[in-house]
């Protein structure tokens, strides 16, 4: 039993009408996919429990309990037993857990930066020796000690993370980077005690947490680039307001907390708020700016009968809706999770480290305790066979072949940035090598994302303008920016769905849709307004979303490339025609929600396809977190830059670019790879037949390493764009 099982938990279950009861708790310990699933089980399987759906970004438990029954002590037990510790729900608590391996890490980066820089106190006179000013042997014990003294607990605390993650490794019958890390460093520090009792001239405390220290850095900078990549589904859900306005029976407005809205609860929204849950208009006509379903900023009428979403913005008119669904249960909750999903399995992608590291791990360990006992078994002593063996795995040990990874990706990093493409982790530059096919969307990547309106004369334009600055509507906004500052019409009207009404010099002018205006108008070929006085000549006012400048250019590299291109958008059929078309793209896909998009990139990676996906959208933050790689545009919206692999500033060139250096780091990787090989094979049996003692095996280790990264630095030669 946990703690918290004898204690009375009624307090946090709320019970509705119906004495149906609501409780949300935080549970700790969930890593992945299989941790949501085991949670809900646990939580459904309990006696009272009707549903359970576990949040695996905010770590939150949400339990339907049937009318009158269910105990709240019994859930939070029956999650004790399957290993995932409950409490009950607070907002600040979650965020305070969420990043304690965070935490963790940095204590355990400063732990090695302290080791390794007051280490050297005591090993910088012994290395002094080597020109010419040796200490004497006492002397030198003691400097030895003393480095003991500060790098063996330095060296333990710091190597937890390691040692954790090896031992983990293991336990599954399969070896990572970190075992032999870890088995390097403890092996180490065994050595450099066996040789400072010995009286030996060479101890190598310092090598150890010094290791650890540079290995930290790096791990560190990646768990905080992972935090953020989970962050995007939090800023998505961001999107579902905290609270929403409730319309009781007797007609009274009351504002409650988002969690207590319940199916069939009749809400009311007013221009500039955004719906809180997915609904069904009752009464009431506006127009909503869908971007989070469609992508496209082109306003949706919305009238009795007509579905809404939770996140869409209400631009015009009041709506007084019926809830269909809670919050947890939205369209904006199910895109959170799909990215969930996603970031789970690019979770599981092997990387060519520790691909090299399977094939690395026992064959050295094995070469080691073989010398260790043949050298033994000769005849030669415990402590010729210890230092042999160490020699073994210090002049083998993984730096040449941990280093072969992110030397390269540091550099290609580096390069990139300078070009204005932001690199958010190393894996995601091994994944974009691969890439096959790239999925475009199209407002925002292949155009500029914003209507403009199409060739008016100036005179028509500053005639409309004073109604246009009174609007919200976003092709309204489009006129207004076209027109500049100036002045606004009075007595102004807006007309939910339709358009604004005023007066502009003492005529009353409209702006909007074209019966609004009095036209009898069949489907127009691109987005529209009208304009006109009252019983004079209107005017039409087309606008279009124009292609970037480099978007035909930019797909014509990746087809040289010989990567197939295909556009994926929400849009309606027409514009999206016209700009693949414009684009040089012979495939495109119009009208998809964002669940149909995450289909898309599924399928054509279940067909062996690796798909690059690049948008900027909220619509589009799934499928990016769902492809084997994903982009985004500096101007899309924090959803979708943390959810993306790559952010970049500038025009669609970027793309190839990427793609071309992520392909040449991955020939820079292999090469160092190879060189690592041969290193090895020259060097292990040298180090068995005695012919290295460990000190040179370190020096010569050294020297690999930096072969490694200098053969990376190769990458700063190229010139221009790959």
């Amino acid at each position: 039993m946990s703690a918290l099982a004898v204690r009375d938990l009624s307090a946090f279950v709320t019970r509705d009408t119906e004495a149906r009861g609501r409780l949300e708790l935080l549970v700790s310990g969930a890593r992945c996919g299989a941790c949501l699933a085991r949670i809900e089980k646990a939580a459904r399987e309990t006696p009272g429990v009707e549903a359970a759906r576990f949040n695996l970004t905010t770590s939150k438990l949400s339990v339907t309990l049937a009318p009158r029954a269910g105990d709240a002590a019994d859930i939070v037990d029956a999650l004790d037993a399957a290993g995932y510790p409950a409490t009950p729900f607070d907002p600040s608590q979650a965020i305070e857990k969420e990043d304690q391996e965070g935490r963790s890490l940095a204590l355990a980066l400063g732990v090695a930066a302290f080791g390794a820089g007051n280490v050297m106190m005591f090993t910088v006179p012994v290395w002094a020796g080597l020109f010419g000013q040796e200490l004497d042997g006492t002397t030198r014990q003691v400097m030895y000690w003393f480095a003991a003294a500060v790098a063996t607990p330095c060296a333990l605390f710091a190597g937890m993370p390691f040692f954790r993650s090896a031992w983990s490794s293991l336990r599954r019958r399969r070896a990572n980077m970190d075992v032999p890390i870890s088995i390097g460093v403890i092996l180490t520090l065994i050595v450099s005690f066996s040789e400072t009792l010995q009286q030996g001239e060479h101890a190598y405390f310092d090598a150890a947490v010094t290791l650890l220290f540079l290995l930290l850095i790096g791990r560190y900078l990646d768990h905080k680039l992972r935090l953020r990549a989970r962050s995007a589904a939090r800023d998505l859900l961001a999107l579902q307001t905290p609270s929403a306005t409730r319309l009781d029976a007797d007609g009274v407005e009351r504002t409650v907390p988002i969690r207590d809205v319940e199916v069939g609860d009749r809400l009311v929204v007013v221009p500039g708020d955004r719906i809180p849950v997915d609904a069904m208009v009752e009464d009431g006509t506006s127009d909503l700016d869908n971007a989070l379903i469609s992508g496209e900023t082109a306003a949706v009428l919305a009238g009795p009968g007509a579905r809404t979403h939770a996140g869409a913005l209400n631009l015009s008119g009041r709506l007084v809706l019926r809830a269909v669904a809670r919050s947890e249960d939205s369209a904006v909750a199910a895109i959170a999770r799909l990215m969930e999903a996603g970031a789970q399995s690019r979770s599981a992608y092997v990387r060519l480290a520790d691909k090299a590291a399977a094939l690395y791990v026992p064959i050295v360990h094995t070469l080691a305790l073989l010398t260790f006992a043949g050298v033994w078994a000769i005849g030669l002593g415990p402590r010729e066979a210890l230092l042999r063996a160490a020699a073994v795995l210090i002049v083998t040990c993984p730096c040449a072949l941990g280093l072969a990874v992110p030397a390269v990706q540091i550099v290609a990093s580096g390069r990139l940035f300078r070009r204005g493409i932001l690199v958010k982790s190393g894996a995601a530059l091994e994944r974009l090598s691969e890439v096959t096919h790239v999925v475009f969307d199209k407002t925002g990547v292949l155009t500029e994302g914003r209507p403009r309106l199409m060739d008016a004369p100036a005179s028509v334009i500053a005639m409309a303008a004073p109604l246009a600055r009174a609007s919200r509507h976003p092709l309204a906004r489009s006129l207004a920016e076209a027109a500049g500052c100036g002045e606004v019409a009075t007595d102004i009207v807006e007309v939910a769905g339709m358009g604004v009404e005023g007066v502009i010099d003492g005529r009353t002018a409209r702006l909007g849709r074209a019966a609004f205006v009095g036209v009898d108008s069949g489907a127009a070929a691109e987005t529209e307004l009208w304009f006109g006085f009252e019983g004079d000549t209107k005017v039409r006012f087309a606008f279009q979303d124009s292609l970037r400048e480099d978007t035909r250019a930019a797909v014509e590299a990746l087809h040289a490339m010989g990567i197939w291109v295909e556009v994926v958008s929400g849009d309606v059929a027409g514009p999206v025609e016209a700009a693949a078309t414009q684009a040089g793209i012979h495939r495109w896909t119009a009208g998809v929600t964002p669940f149909e998009k995450v289909s898309i990139v599924e399928r054509l990676q279940a067909s062996g396809r690796k798909v690059l996906m690049v948008g900027d959208g909220l619509n589009d933050a799934a499928a990016l977190s769902k492809a084997h790689a994903s982009m985004a545009p500096g101007s899309a919206v924090d959803a979708s830059q943390n959810a993306a692999d790559l952010v970049f500033s500038g025009g669609l060139w970027a793309v190839s670019d990427a793609i071309g250096v992520a392909r040449q780091a991955r020939r820079r990787v292999l090469e160092n790879f190879a060189f690592s090989a041969l290193y090895n094979m020259l060097a292990a049996p040298a180090a068995m037949l005695g012919l290295i003692n460990p000190f040179v095996a370190a020096l010569a280790m050294s020297g690999s390493s930096l072969v490694v990264i200098l053969n990376a630095m190769r990458m700063n030669l190229g010139k221009g764009r790959t």
